[in-house]
């Protein structure tokens, strides 16, 4: 396929290595959703060449005649190739996310990897930045969890991720210079998905429920921290990022008292609601088997319990500093969230850029 807005890509001449990374053409797989798009402003910022790969449309008016945008899938070699052209940096967001189907996650999160992995390889691109994700470590049975933890993907979501993560290692094998950073869930513009259910109940004047007590700490993530990360992992010395890291907010209180921070901003002086988690992720259980609940079982099954990661690697060898805390992130979000919602109040589907179906707990919400 070609680019939508041009006729050919604006080649660099340069070969990968005589281009400084911090002024190199980069290709952002999945550039369409919300981490690409939030990377793509963040690399156009900075002066940098940009080409984007989804298989979305690109529809962000605000950056698309300064971006190369390619309409494809990373499961097309071909399609791959055309978007990698005269690019020395990938980074791979795209992927299947947990609402997809099992053979749409399977064939893109661990087959649609390693094409654009052997295209990269290919065309002697310099460094591929792999976002993967703490939905490895599974359910684990201790914190902070470091990188060098067991991985056990919960699901076909965690399974494919830790399937696509060894393919890492094997092009990392090849000598492909291979970042892979395990991010936490993220927050920020352009962000909605599960997180649209906190904020649509907040902006009604709603108290929230909370599976648990909420004294559990889970810990989340700035986009633009994220960005950063990935920014480090671009340009920095190849031997002090060829490596895997964790990447999560450094300040994070209880889940209580960081969900109750929106439910201040919203202005109701509505309050987060324990509810008992047994019955609750029971119930949850049998309304994801009648396709009536918008949460999957990873989501549902580690809401409360605790749920962080060592950022100590990413410190230690990128200087990774994030700016923002979980409140700070969840309240930025949602205020973009207000001031966005009528761009997608009749929107609903999978992905991270509309609001997840609520299902059953539409009818809940008149409780709260």
């Amino acid at each position: 396929m070609e680019p939508q807005h041009s006729d050919t890509p604006r080649a660099v001449e340069a070969s990968a290595a005589s281009v400084p990374a911090d002024r190199a053409r980069y290709l952002v797989t999945g550039g369409a959703g919300f981490l690409g798009i939030n990377l793509v402003r963040y690399l156009l910022a900075r002066g940098c060449e940009v080409a984007s790969l989804d298989i979305a449309e690109f529809d962000y008016a605000d950056c698309a005649e300064n971006v190369d945008i390619f309409k494809g899938d990373i499961r097309d070699a071909s399609a791959v190739a055309r978007a990698a052209s005269g690019c020395q940096i990938v980074v791979h967001c795209a992927a299947a996310l947990p609402l997809y189907k099992e053979a749409d996650i399977y064939s893109t999160d661990v087959d649609g990897t390693r094409t654009v992995l052997q295209v990269s390889l290919d065309h002697s691109v310099e460094r591929v930045v792999h976002i993967s994700s703490t939905a490895v470590y599974g359910i684990p049975d201790h914190h902070p969890l470091c990188e060098d933890d067991r991985l056990y993907g919960v699901g076909p979501y965690g399974q494919a991720k830790v399937m696509a993560e060894r393919v890492c290692l094997d092009y990392r094998d090849k000598g492909l210079c291979l970042p892979i950073i395990r991010p936490k869930s993220s927050v920020g513009p352009e962000r909605l998905g599960v997180f649209a259910l906190l904020y649509d109940w907040a902006s009604a004047g709603r108290s929230f429920p909370m599976i648990g007590n909420g004294s559990n700490r889970y810990q989340l993530l700035d986009v633009e921290d994220l960005c950063e990360a990935i920014w480090l992992c671009s340009t920095l010395p190849r031997e002090r990022v060829n490596d895997t890291f964790n990447i999560g907010a450094k300040e994070f209180a209880t889940m209580r008292e960081d969900y109750q921070a929106v439910l201040n901003a919203a202005g109701f002086g509505r309050k987060v609601r324990a509810l008992p988690a047994s019955p609750v992720i029971w119930t949850l259980r049998l309304l994801e088997l009648l396709r009536l609940s918008p949460l999957y079982k990873w989501v549902y099954e580690t809401a409360s319990k605790d749920s962080y990661v060592s950022i100590d690697r990413a410190e230690r060898l990128l200087g990774f500093r994030p700016r923002f805390s979980n409140q700070e992130a969840l309240v930025r979000n949602y205020r973009w969230y207000v001031e966005a919602e009528p761009r997608f109040r009749a929107a609903d589907g999978v992905s991270h850029r509309v609001p997840w179906k609520q299902g059953a707990l539409r009818i809940a919400k008149l409780f709260f």
